[in-house]
């Protein structure tokens, strides 16, 4: 069996599948002339609202804008300390040192990859001002033990939400929230290939807050209210109404897709549960899982074999993420020489992200799977 054309994320079936809505949306967008703001954008931030179950959605250019203004909003000052973990994509960080902040690396859970208590624990101060927890790869945060910890130390809470949207916490006590609606601020990312994902770039902001919804529109919009008069000093940062229409469309169908993504990881780790040096994505109880990526761990140093291997039979695969933060030459002011941390250096080395999206078809699914156990076990 030969498969061929495997993708990493295949965007053009997905399209397929609605294109009648989406280009007759387009085409309406266009003839309506109404290209920034308008009521597609008005549309779309009520229909996520509803969704999310969240007051407030403000949408904005792209998932780094969002973490930005996020940060702007909380008026932190030069040199204050805000925790991220080591183990992300670099924006998470970049926007702390960008705006004179001070990033905090601390380490993740191996089985979860997410920032954990008992890492927060080790690194607060009282310069610790706020704490941005990572969903990463679609699983939530510990998020009840975060809030508890941030409100026993007075923290912020930025919830990095670009690889979750749509996954669900579940509280001790049965109540269960969307990621991203739990902490002061949520953040996300509509870049194409995000479990939601436009044609283009954009981003949103979620929150509860009222105060800091104004704060976070003035903010993301020259920091005015009332046109030409600027409170605060903000940025640029728009979701054009194209990006906006079509997301509304998507929006209706993203549990169907996240419900098509998590069966796929449930087809793959059925038919990788047995190899020995390899080890499938866990789940945790308290969280349901988007799989916005399906993260192998490959031991015995066999990790960047196997991808070669992959390659060589046209099967693409990504390394998330090959350098820790604090390793990035970037954030070389803020860590000692020598700065480590275990689990982190662990999973940079042996993390292998396979070919995960709403199309994969059982039929490529196993002829992946044959692949990496012919690797394996010959």
């Amino acid at each position: 069996m030969k498969i061929n054309n495997i993708l990493m994320v295949d965007l053009k079936s997905q399209y397929k599948k609605i294109k009648g809505e989406i280009d007759y949306s387009i085409i309406n967008t266009i003839e309506s002339s109404q290209y920034i703001g308008g009521p597609q954008v008005e549309t779309f931030k009520l229909s996520l609202e509803n969704y999310l179950d969240v007051k407030h959605v403000i949408p904005c250019a792209n998932g780094t804008d969002a973490l930005q203004i996020a940060l702007m909003a909380l008026e932190l000052k030069p040199g204050d300390e805000v925790i991220v973990p080591a183990f992300t994509y670099v924006a998470t960080a970049e926007v702390i040192g960008l705006l004179g902040l001070k990033p905090i690396m601390v380490d993740v859970d191996l089985d979860s990859f997410n920032i954990s208590l008992k890492n927060l624990q080790k690194v607060i101060s009282s310069k610790t001002k706020a704490i941005v927890p990572v969903h990463l790869f679609g699983q939530s945060a510990p998020m009840e033990e975060i809030v508890h910890f941030a409100t026993k130390n007075n923290l912020f809470i930025i919830e990095d939400n670009a690889q979750a949207l749509g996954a669900e916490y579940t509280f001790k006590n049965g109540i269960t929230k969307k990621t991203g609606t739990i902490g002061d601020i949520g953040c996300t990312s509509f870049f194409p290939s995000k479990n939601l994902g436009c044609y283009g770039d954009g981003g949103a902001l979620f929150t509860n807050n009222d105060k800091l919804a104004k704060k976070i529109c003035m903010i993301a919009n020259h920091g005015q209210s009332i046109k030409y008069h600027h409170k605060l000093i903000g940025c640029n940062s728009r979701l054009d109404a194209i990006q906006a229409t079509i997301l509304n469309i998507k929006l209706k169908y993203l549990e169907t897709y996240n419900l098509n993504r998590s069966k796929a990881a449930q087809f793959y780790t059925i038919g990788l549960s047995e190899i020995k040096e390899l080890e499938t994505p866990k789940l945790k109880t308290f969280s349901s899982h988007v799989f916005h990526q399906y993260t192998l761990k490959v031991k015995n140093n066999k990790r960047d074999d196997l991808k070669e291997y992959l390659s060589k039979n046209k099967i693409p695969s990504m390394i998330y993420y090959p350098i820790p933060l604090y390793r990035q030459e970037a954030f070389s002011s803020y860590v000692n020489s020598g700065f480590n941390l275990v689990n982190t250096e662990i999973l940079s080395n042996q993390v292998l992200s396979i070919p995960m999206h709403t199309e994969l078809e059982e039929s490529t699914q196993q002829y992946i799977i044959k692949k990496i156990k012919t690797f394996f076990n010959g």
